[in-house]
């Protein structure tokens, strides 16, 4: 697996920035839409946790499950910058992920913030 596959974040030409931070420099909030969210639950496959299962006795990173996760936290970011399109957002600010155990058939992540529309300082 390669450094791309274990990375995630946004697209470098993304309509919708999102960032952690309360605010973003050289740029005034100009309106604030309110909560966006973007879902997803993933069960892993039976391979994998086949293969975790024997990973976890002998120790090392758990290669499966770790591209599995980066690709759910992926998809919960793009499902939550199209919401935040959908709502008329430029932005969406405080930005975090939830990720959980969903009724022990798998994992839950939720990403969410604040959609806002940003404009420059003048």
């Amino acid at each position: 697996m390669g450094i791309d596959e274990y990375g995630g974040g946004q697209r470098a030409q993304s309509d919708v920035l999102v960032v952690t931070t309360n605010d973003v420099p050289g740029f005034h909030v100009e309106r604030v839409i309110g909560e966006v969210f973007g879902l997803t639950v993933r069960s892993r496959h039976l391979g994998s946790q086949i293969g975790a299962g024997l990973k976890s006795m002998i120790g090392g990173e758990l290669r499966g499950l770790t591209k599995t996760l980066v690709e759910t936290r992926n998809q919960a970011m793009e499902r939550l910058v199209e919401q935040a399109r959908s709502r008329g957002a430029n932005a969406v600010l405080m930005f975090r992920f939830d990720v959980t155990e969903a009724a022990d058939v798998g994992t839950e992540v939720c990403a969410y913030g604040t959609a806002v529309v940003l404009s420059p300082q003048g």
